[in-house]
């Protein structure tokens, strides 16, 4: 079967491998969490364990239907486990499990068994799995493919069709970071069903369902309005007052409230600004982006425009997935696009479609010149002219060579 190695996400579990932990794998609908899951079996099973010690259950399936009591589940699991060696528990969509927690809790105890669970976002991006298994658990948080991902998923399934990496990266933009829609290259219109499909369901099962929304044609205003607004500074009083203006009525609580759920549901980011010179985190104005952004263009259509904070928002996702705490850069006189947070230290980014113009190369490069430590600072475009130069400190590289490293 063709996959695409999801080698980062795969070294997260073999790293918590046998450590008594709950390995909690959580993302947006979509990005390839149960195929992680085969992918990670194949690897213990290629590396001496046998397969009766691997016990699966995908609860979307109604086989196991039955299962869904979490005595039943515990009791099932219990039969099947091997008394004297380590069993590998895998539990898919848990969530269809009544109060599964205490199936997970009586399984966590046991010395041999190793535990992964998946979950719909509405019950574990939004507070409750944090009160159900305080202390218990790791959470690995998955994103669609990166760049990277994608142009070997290309390789993949279209093997023979060349694509330089400009190319490769248009239909990154415009067929989707969705795992499947590799599958569904060059059909457009199956494409466009799939992404309404992953939208859809989004919005009326994790968000609208969830938050007992009635009025769900303002929360898919809300949602449109972020949407179109990525990379923008903005506030839950201001996105108020500007939905209210064009004839949208509603208020700042229902506001954050909206926004939560599809925070929740992992579609949309939020990145919160960071003051560099005062080392501190600011409470107002935020920017959103979303998980993918062919999903966007699904709603608005295709804006040249735009490159700018579309770019933008596939930066800021490939950030996160690096690792990085990922903030807005505050300057008492400016702003840099990303502050970049990790183990390692600091990192600033400004990201531009294009500094061939040398008045945009210079706005582009003032605000990292304004920053007065030593911490690696980054430009980021999709020229391949000027890419490698050194301007006194700041390294200008090419985003896609950037991405594929």
């Amino acid at each position: 079967m063709k996959r695409i190695n999801r080698h980062e996400y795969l070294g997260f579990l073999i790293r918590s491998r046998d450590r008594q932990i709950i390995k909690v794998v959580s993302g947006i609908r979509r990005c390839g969490k149960s195929t992680l899951f085969d992918i990670y079996r194949d690897w213990l099973t290629e590396n001496g364990v046998a397969e009766e010690q691997i016990i699966s259950l995908n609860f979307e399936e109604i086989d196991h239907e039955r299962l869904t009591d979490y005595r039943s589940l515990y009791e099932h699991i219990k039969r099947l486990l091997l008394p004297d060696r380590m069993n590998y528990v895998f539990l898919d969509e848990i969530q269809h499990v009544k109060q599964y927690e205490k199936a997970v809790d009586s399984l966590f105890i046991r010395k041999n068994v190793d535990l992964y669970i998946t979950g719909s976002n509405a019950y574990f991006m939004s507070g409750e799995l944090a009160t159900l298994l305080t202390g218990r658990y790791v959470e690995l948080k998955m994103l669609p493919l990166s760049f990277a991902e994608y142009c070997e998923g290309v390789e993949l399934y279209a093997p023979g069709k060349p694509l330089t990496k400009k190319e490769k990266y248009a239909s990154y933009l415009k067929e989707s970071s969705f795992p499947y829609t590799l599958q569904l290259s060059g059909r457009q219109k199956d494409i466009r069903e799939y992404l309404a499909g992953i939208y859809n369901s989004i919005m009326l099962k994790d968000v609208a369902a969830r938050l007992r929304v009635s009025d769900v044609m303002m929360l898919e205003s809300l949602a449109r309005f972020v949407f179109h607004n990525i990379g923008s500074l903005v506030s839950t009083s201001r996105i108020a007052g500007t939905m209210t203006s064009v004839g949208r009525k509603i208020d700042q609580k229902t506001v954050e409230k909206y926004i939560k759920g599809l925070m929740d549901s992992l579609m949309v980011c939020q990145a919160n600004r960071y003051n560099i010179k005062g080392k501190q985190h600011l409470a107002t104005l935020e920017k959103y982006y979303v998980a993918d952004v062919a999903l966007r263009q699904h709603l608005f259509g295709s804006d040249k425009t735009d490159q700018g904070h579309v770019l933008e928002n596939v930066v800021y996702l490939e950030l996160l997935r690096r690792g990085n705490e990922v903030y807005v850069g505050h300057l008492a006189d400016g702003e840099v696009d990303f502050v970049a947070q990790n183990a390692d230290g600091v990192a600033y980014y400004q990201v531009a479609a294009t500094v061939l113009d040398e008045n945009t190369l210079k706005r582009e490069l003032a605000s990292l010149e304004k920053i007065s430590d030593h911490f690696p600072k980054i430009l980021l475009t999709l020229d391949e002219i000027g890419a490698g130069t050194n301007h006194n400190g700041i390294r200008q590289l090419n985003v896609l060579d950037w991405m594929l490293e």
